[in-house]
């Protein structure tokens, strides 16, 4: 049986310097605090690299305790509570 290639992919979130940032996801059993995010001064944005499986992957970033989407990726889907998850097809 063939393994799946794992691949890093970077996670990027516009938000003010000092807040708590972190990444959640199907990859992470939608731990909050699961991968905290770093604040890259030259970026003005928090980042954060993951290693993922080939395929579809379901996140949010958590700002200071607030749930959000992707606001620089379009693609969504609508979750079991009502709202949604930015999506993201890791090739």
């Amino acid at each position: 049986m063939k393994k799946a290639k794992i691949v890093s992919v970077t996670f990027s979130v516009r938000a003010e310097k000092g807040k708590a940032v972190y990444l959640a996801g199907d990859f992470n059993d939608w731990n909050p605090k699961g991968k905290k995010m770093t604040y890259k001064a030259r970026k003005g944005a928090y980042e954060a690299t993951v290693k993922l499986p080939r395929g579809e992957h379901q996140y949010k970033f958590v700002i200071d305790g607030v749930w959000c989407t992707d606001p620089e990726n379009i693609h969504a889907v609508r979750n079991d509570c009502g709202s949604f998850n930015s999506l993201i097809d890791v090739k």
